[in-house]
C-alpha cells in the first residue's frame, strides 16, 4: 500500500458523520437550557414549529459538516519540511508545522469514532496550550503511516525526491509485535482501590451536595424534611449512623475509583517502536500515543504502602507544555506496573536506571512553618469567628484535636519525605505524606534555575531553589544553601554546554 503524503488529501468520507455528531454535541450543550424548556413544557409547545425547527438545525449542522469535509486537506510539503492543514467552512485557515518542532503526535479514538470505524490524529507542539493540527477521520494503517513520518527525525528519509516510499515494513512489524508490558484488569482493580482518594471524594462531594439542593429547591415543597430526618436518627445512635455514613462513603470511593480506572486504562499496551515507547490504552475512547526519550522532561514515579505489598506503582511522564493546566492535561500515565516493568521503563527512557545520589534535607523550619498555615492559621481564624459570630457552637471543639492531630501527621510524613537526591545524570526530588512521589529529571534538560534566600535565612544559611523545565518546575525549599549553589553552578555549567535535542 502507497502512502502518497506528498498531494493533499482529504479525511475518511465517514467523517462527514464524525463533524456532525460534534457539531450536534456542540450545539446541544450551547442550547441545553431551551432543550430542557421544551422537555418540561412539551405540550405547551406548537409541535409543528418544534419539529420544524429540529429538521431545520439538523439540516443546517448537516451542510456545516459536509463543507467541514470538502474544505480540509492536509499534505507533508517536502521542501519546506511542514506538515500543512487546511479548513474552514467559509473562512479557509492553513496551518504550516515545522516537523522538527513537532513534540508529540496522537491517535486516539472516541466513542463515535469507534462505532464510524475511524480515529483521530492530534499533532501537538510545545508552542501553545492546545493541539496545533487534528485530523478527525482517518483509518488505522493511514493514520500510523503519517504518525511515523511526522515524527521521524530524519527528513530526508522521509521525502525522497524521486518517489514516494510505501509505508516501511519494519515499522509495521514493530507495532504488531507484542507488547513488552501489558496492564492487567487485575493490576488496574488493584490501583483503583489504592489511590486517587481526593478525587474522588471531591467528586463526590459535589454530586450529592448538588443533588441535595436541587431536591430541596424543586418546587414550593421541601422534598427532604429536615426535622424529619433529625427525628429519624436516635440520640444515641449517632455515633453508629457516623460510622455507617463513613463506611458507605468509602465503598463508594472505591467503586467510583476503579470504575474510572477501569474505563480509562483498559487494556493498556506498552510496545518498543524504534527506541521509543507506544502506548495505547481505553475502552471506550482509545489513545495511542507514542513517547519519545529525548523529549521526556519530568518523570514521577508514585506508590504507597498498600501499592508496594502488592508490587504495583504508578509512572506519570511530563513532555514539553506551555502552560500548568496543559502540563496536566497532557502528562501520561502509566497505571498499575511492577517494579521489574519500572525498571524497563526507565532503562528505555534514561538508558539507565536512575539512583539517589547525595542527599540534601529541608530544615525543621520547613515543618514549622507548614504547621503554622495548615494549623495555627485555620484555628485562629476559626475561633475568631466562632467568638464574634457563632454564640453556640460547642460540638465542634470535640473535633479540633481530631483535626490538629490528623493534619499534624500529616505534615510531619511530608516533611520526613521531603528529600532532594543529586547524582552527576539525574535529580530527584522525593515529597509527599501518603503516595511517595520521586520526580525524575536530568540536568542538561533544565531551561531555567532560580534561588531564593529570605534575608532573615542568611545566618542560617538556609535557601531555596526551582528547577524549570519545558515540562513543569521541580522545587526544594529551605535546604543548605551553601550546597544548593554547588549544585546549582555544576546545572548551569551543564547546561551552557549540553548539546541534547529535547525539543
Amino acid at each position: 500500500m502507497k502512502a502518497d503524503f506528498s498531494q493533499p488529501q482529504r479525511q475518511s468520507i465517514v467523517g462527514i458523520w464524525v463533524m456532525f455528531f460534534y457539531a450536534l454535541q456542540q450545539y446541544a450543550r450551547a442550547f441545553w437550557p431551551i432543550l430542557v424548556i421544551w422537555i418540561f413544557k412539551f405540550d405547551e409547545v406548537n409541535k409543528w414549529y418544534l419539529f420544524l425547527g429540529v429538521f431545520g438545525l439538523f439540516g443546517l449542522i448537516g451542510v456545516v459538516s459536509y463543507l467541514k469535509y470538502l474544505n480540509f486537506t492536509f499534505f507533508l510539503d517536502a521542501e519546506n519540511e511542514e506538515f500543512v492543514i487546511t479548513e474552514g467552512v467559509f473562512n479557509k485557515t492553513k496551518t504550516a508545522i515545522q516537523l522538527n518542532k513537532i513534540q508529540q503526535v496522537n491517535i486516539n479514538q472516541s466513542f463515535i469514532q469507534k462505532i464510524i470505524g475511524v480515529y483521530e490524529l492530534a499533532v501537538d507542539t510545545a508552542g501553545t496550550n492546545k493541539k496545533e493540527g487534528s485530523i478527525k477521520a482517518i483509518s488505522h494503517e493511514l493514520a500510523l503511516a503519517l504518525k511515523s513520518r511526522l515524527l521521524d527525525n530524519e527528513v530526508k528519509a522521509i521525502f525522497p525526491i524521486d518517489a514516494i516510499q510505501d509505508i516501511i515494513p519494519e515499522e509495521k512489524i514493530t507495532i504488531e509485535e507484542h507488547p513488552f508490558i501489558k496492564i492487567s484488569f487485575l493490576s488496574l482493580l488493584k490501583v483503583g482501590i489504592t489511590s486517587n482518594y481526593e478525587k474522588s471524594i471531591a467528586l463526590l462531594l459535589v454530586f450529592f451536595t448538588t443533588i441535595y439542593e436541587n431536591l430541596n429547591h424543586f418546587g414550593d415543597n421541601k422534598v427532604i424534611d429536615n426535622e424529619k430526618v433529625g427525628a429519624y436518627i436516635d440520640a444515641n445512635l449517632v455515633l453508629q449512623t457516623v460510622l455507617i455514613s463513613i463506611v458507605f462513603l468509602f465503598g463508594i470511593v472505591l467503586i467510583v475509583n476503579v470504575v474510572r480506572i477501569v474505563f480509562r486504562y483498559f487494556d493498556y499496551k506498552i510496545t518498543r517502536q524504534k527506541g521509543s515507547l507506544l502506548l495505547s490504552f481505553g475502552l471506550l475512547n482509545t489513545k495511542s500515543t507514542i513517547i519519545k526519550p529525548e523529549k521526556v522532561q519530568i518523570t514521577t514515579v508514585t506508590s504507597n504502602y498498600f501499592q508496594k505489598k502488592m508490587n504495583i506503582l504508578e509512572i506519570k511522564i511530563k513532555q514539553a507544555t506551555s502552560g500548568e493546566e496543559e502540563e496536566r492535561k497532557s502528562a501520561i500515565e502509566i497505571p498499575g506496573c511492577n517494579v521489574a516493568e519500572q525498571h524497563a521503563i526507565l532503562k528505555l527512557l534514561f538508558h539507565k536506571i536512575p539512583e539517589k545520589g547525595v542527599q540534601l534535607q529541608s530544615n525543621f523550619r520547613k515543618l514549622i512553618f507548614s504547621i503554622f498555615i495548615t494549623i495555627g492559621l485555620p484555628l485562629f481564624v476559626f475561633y475568631l469567628v466562632r467568638s464574634f459570630i457563632i454564640a453556640h457552637f460547642p460540638s465542634v471543639d470535640y473535633w479540633v484535636p481530631a483535626y490538629v492531630g490528623f493534619v499534624g501527621l500529616i505534615q510531619f510524613f511530608k516533611f520526613k519525605n521531603n528529600r532532594l537526591f543529586i547524582t552527576n545524570d539525574f535529580i530527584i526530588k522525593q515529597s509527599g505524606a501518603w503516595d511517595i512521589s520521586n520526580e525524575i529529571i536530568e540536568p542538561c534538560k533544565i531551561q531555567a534555575i532560580t534561588t531564593t534566600q529570605l534575608f532573615w535565612h542568611k545566618s542560617l544559611n538556609i535557601g531555596s531553589v526551582i528547577l524549570h523545565t519545558a515540562g513543569g518546575n521541580v522545587a526544594f525549599q529551605l535546604g543548605d544553601f551553601t550546597k544548593i549553589k554547588q549544585h546549582v553552578n555544576l546545572w548551569l555549567y551543564e547546561i551552557e554546554t549540553s548539546d541534547s535535542n529535547w525539543m
